[in-house]
């Protein structure tokens, strides 16, 4: 490895959460902020915690139950193109020869 061209490592940086929690990890950063760690995830803790600040989830769990609830829509079948019709036509226009 090359002399000084790699950050300095701390083996016992401090990394805090957002719900209070302190712990030591090894970083190349003294001190870490972070939002969220296995303490508040909520796939750890098994609680349904939303973290959702723009109100995405709520929009979605109304569109998803707006869908539901709605009717079934019939899809129009799409028209036939002229390539289509020109291949349909050539098609049926050769007939296998007879023997």
């Amino acid at each position: 490895m090359q002399k000084d061209i790699h950050p300095k490592y701390f083996p016992n940086a401090k990394a805090t959460c957002a719900c209070g929690a302190v712990f030591a990890v090894g970083s190349t950063e003294e001190k870490i902020d972070i939002e969220i760690c296995s303490q508040c995830h909520p796939f750890y803790t098994g609680t349904d915690k939303v973290l959702d600040t723009a109100g995405r989830v709520e929009k979605f769990k109304s569109r998803a139950a707006a869908a539901r609830s709605a009717p079934i829509k019939k899809q129009k079948k799409k028209k036939e193109t002229k390539t289509t019709k020109r291949s349909s036509k050539t098609l049926a226009s050769k007939k296998p020869a007879k023997k």
